[in-house]
């Protein structure tokens, strides 16, 4: 097992080691062994559990203004997926599984099953929202609700790759080069390539969800195991949803998807909820005045929003 070096600071634990850091208040920061890898996650509140699963290129502290406003009557869980900020990074392959949206799925699975939930609601951004419709497409009897943000299915997405996608999302494909230029340019200066002191500057994330966003992009294993997510979304997600299609499964957990009207959703797609509908019988949806990170830009109105789905 591929595991992060220790956090400083903080004392042993059950799974790993604990604490608060004065961030997240309530809540623990836990490292907890799933099978094939160690996720650093933080967890807090009482009540139904729900998760929240960050997207590209942030770590679980994106959510640091909406998890304690969900924790007033949910147990919220916060976990880097693999690959990501302090969670292990196992090896990949040529196909890319290791970093499938079906592998990180049943970690945040079996992530609940050790923090004593078989039942949860799932809410994903960005790349999160990948792992979370995979987690409802696959574990149909866990996820009792799904909310997909910023996204729509993969292979919905790569069957309407015209030139617009491509001058808008072509970090995609460059991402998926298997020579590995994407790790190369990205870590030489990977402060300038993800805005570090500008749109994603402390002003914009808070001084500690910065903190722990700089930490994750200047480190070269967590780069490429960001971008092995994309190569896998090139590859084998691609191959997962083309089969759930083409096999008729659809997700039967009631679905809400939410796009930032600031970002791309819908000059790419039109109404999202028409693609998402073929897939979730159940979906409903809006879109939040916000740029594309939602849960920093617009917090309260995000809290609001899940918390009238989730109750």
């Amino acid at each position: 097992m591929n595991l992060p070096p220790p956090i400083p600071g903080f004392a042993t634990g059950r799974h790993g080691v604990v604490g608060d850091m004065g961030f997240f208040p309530g809540f623990t920061l836990d490292l907890v062994d799933v099978p094939g890898v160690r996720l650093r996650v933080r967890h807090g509140g009482t009540g139904t559990p729900v998760v929240l699963v960050h997207g590209h290129p942030r770590t679980h502290t994106t959510w640091y203004q909406v998890a304690p406003m969900l924790a007033e009557d949910h147990f919220v869980v916060c976990p880097d997926l693999r690959g990501y900020g302090q969670s292990g990074k196992p090896p990949s392959t040529d196909d890319h599984s290791p970093y499938s949206k079906r592998a990180m799925a049943a970690d945040i699975v079996e992530l609940m099953r050790e923090l004593g939930h078989e039942t949860f609601a799932i809410v994903g951004h960005d790349r999160g929202a990948c792992v979370a419709y995979r987690a409802a497409l696959d574990h149909p009897s866990v996820i009792t609700k799904l909310v997909v943000m910023d996204g729509v299915p993969v292979v919905e997405a790569l069957d309407r790759c015209d030139a617009t996608f491509a001058q808008m999302w072509w970090h995609w494909f460059f991402f998926g080069q298997l020579a590995k230029p994407a790790e190369r340019v990205i870590s030489a200066d990977p402060e300038t390539w993800y805005n570090a002191w500008t749109s994603n500057g402390p002003d914009w994330l808070g001084t500690q969800n910065h903190a722990d966003f700089l930490a994750a992009i200047r480190d070269p294993a967590t780069v490429h195991a960001m971008i092995e997510d994309y190569r896998a979304g090139l590859d084998v997600d691609r191959q997962h949803d083309e089969a759930d299609r083409e096999a008729g499964r659809q997700i039967t957990c009631p679905t809400m998807m939410l796009w930032a009207l600031r970002d791309d959703m819908e000059e790419l797609y039109g109404d999202p909820l028409e693609i998402w509908e073929p897939w979730c019988p159940q979906i409903t949806g809006h879109g939040i005045d916000a740029g594309h990170h939602i849960a920093e830009q617009a917090p309260k109105q995000l809290a609001q929003d899940l918390r009238d789905f989730l109750d």
